[in-house]
């Protein structure tokens, strides 16, 4: 088969393009090199819809970012995707930052940013108790939100393949050739993909993609960030999302709830010399409870239940990466999308529609199109009595699996059928939330194998954490 289009990168850019061009009479498909989506930047970011206010004005990152916003919000609705409008405050502890929060209330009116306002810090704490008291002043951003990004990108591909895009996962591209205008595109394990344009939307290794296609006119700077990830009895700590005064590294530790109740803490932001390296570090662990104790003093860092480390792609001129190449035609990237690439997915996948179009590609209309997704999470949101009536009916979800998160049975089942469906230990986590409690799957753990060897027809010692290489047991004692 050829295809129309085949996007690279299962991540959210990757799936929110996979999302827009299914609106279209277009064949397309996605390659993911992991054995699931949202596998790298998409599942380990602060999961923040960034307001707009920090993107220099006129470049890609402004554009895309005061455009996304309200797009976001309304794609999280079609696809059931949990979103919380929680706003944002940027807090200054000098007479210096004073300035910064100012430079940064008159960058976001030149952005066209809503609702925004300088507060003091005795009425920043009036709405935020838990504040500071060294806290001097504080940009106060109410359109900005929260939102889990590995939930959106599910979401998103999901979509995309119910309207008819195909999913290849553990397709890690090997080689890439042009024959009669047509790319070849064969994976490290043999199988090969012919289509006319190809996206480049692999994040950390999309300078590698490009090169594969004789493409070497940018490099991309992986940048790590490690999080401290704590218990749902710290989630009401704030309501709005705690940041400091950005610096060249990025916008600095943070404090924010999560839309399913935790408290997340971090950033740390550095170079890291292979985007692969997820390690966990004492000074990373030491500089963000140092430095969210020094916006929310209060926070309870003993209630830390897991933490973990991000790359986000960024390259030396500091914007998105969003066109056709020079070097190759038809080849299409979408490249350096770091903050605020979440808060700015789906209109960086129209702007990728309307470069396709401009460039000659037919966009006719897909009348069988359906934009909204059933809601995975509808039995957690049913009345006790509802759920009641629905277990009379489906007993599986009568069984609760993980008693940390309250994940039933059923729920696992579900996403262990249903696009794009779980294929290891991990992916089911990321679907249900089951693992994610405070034993972190301690308890769970040897049932959801059971459920995915039973769902899969497989062994249970072929059951992976997280695909190849990472099997949970090897036989029986």
């Amino acid at each position: 088969m050829i295809y129309d289009v085949a996007i690279v990168g299962g991540g959210v850019i990757g799936g929110m393009v996979a999302r827009e061009l299914t609106k279209y009479n277009l064949s397309l498909c996605i390659l993911e090199k992991e054995n699931d989506v949202a596998c790298g930047a998409s599942k380990a970011n602060s999961g923040i819809v960034h307001g707009g206010y920090d993107p220099e004005p006129d470049t890609l990152k402004a554009k895309m970012n005061t455009l996304g916003v309200e797009k976001l919000f309304a794609t999280a609705k079609q696809l059931h995707v949990p979103i919380l409008r929680n706003g944002s405050m940027v807090c200054a502890f000098s007479a210096e930052e004073d300035k910064t929060v100012q430079e940064l209330y008159e960058r976001g009116l030149k952005n066209n940013i809503p609702n925004m306002k300088t507060l003091t810090g005795d009425e920043a704490r009036e709405i935020e108790p838990n504040l500071s008291g060294e806290i001097a002043s504080v940009l106060w951003v109410r359109n900005a939100g929260i939102v889990c990004p590995y939930d959106l990108t599910i979401a998103a591909v999901g979509n995309a393949m119910d309207n008819g895009a195909k999913l290849f996962l553990n397709f890690a591209l090997a080689k890439v050739e042009k024959e009669n205008g047509l790319f070849q595109v064969t994976s490290a394990n043999g199988e090969t993909v012919t289509a006319n344009y190809l996206i480049n939307c692999a994040g950390c290794g999309s300078d590698k993609v490009a090169k594969l296609c004789g493409d070497d006119s940018f490099t991309i700077i992986p940048r790590g960030g490690e999080y401290l990830l704590l218990d749902k009895t710290e989630g009401q700590r704030v309501s709005h999302t705690i940041f400091q005064c950005p610096s060249k590294e990025g916008k600095g530790i943070l404090v924010s709830p999560t839309v399913d109740g935790n408290l997340l803490t971090g950033p740390t932001a550095g170079v890291v010399a292979d985007p692969e390296e997820k390690a966990i570090t004492q000074a990373g662990i030491d500089m963000v409870t140092k430095l969210s104790a020094k916006s929310v003093p209060s926070v309870q860092l003993r209630n830390v239940i897991t933490s973990f480390t991000g790359v986000r792609s960024s390259e030396k001129n500091g914007d998105f990466i969003i066109g056709f190449s020079e070097k190759c035609e038809n080849l299409l990237n979408v490249a350096a999308i770091d903050s605020p690439g979440l808060t700015a997915c789906v209109a960086i996948a129209e702007y990728v529609a309307e470069l396709l179009k401009n460039a000659g590609v037919e966009l006719s209309e897909n009348k069988t199109f359906n934009g909204n997704r059933e809601n995975p999470h509808a039995f957690r949101s049913m009345t006790d009595e509802e759920k009641d009536a629905y277990i009379k009916q489906h007993p599986e979800y009568g069984k609760i699996v993980c008693r940390c998160e309250g994940v039933s049975e059923g729920e696992i089942r579900y996403a262990l059928r249903t696009n794009p469906p779980a294929r290891d230990m991990d992916g089911v986590k990321r679907r249900t939330r089951s693992g994610m409690g405070r034993c972190q799957g301690g308890f769970c753990g040897p049932y959801v194998m059971k459920l995915i060897a039973e769902e899969l027809g497989i062994a249970k010692e072929e059951v992976t954490k997280n695909g190849a290489g990472s099997h949970m047991v090897i036989g029986k004692l």
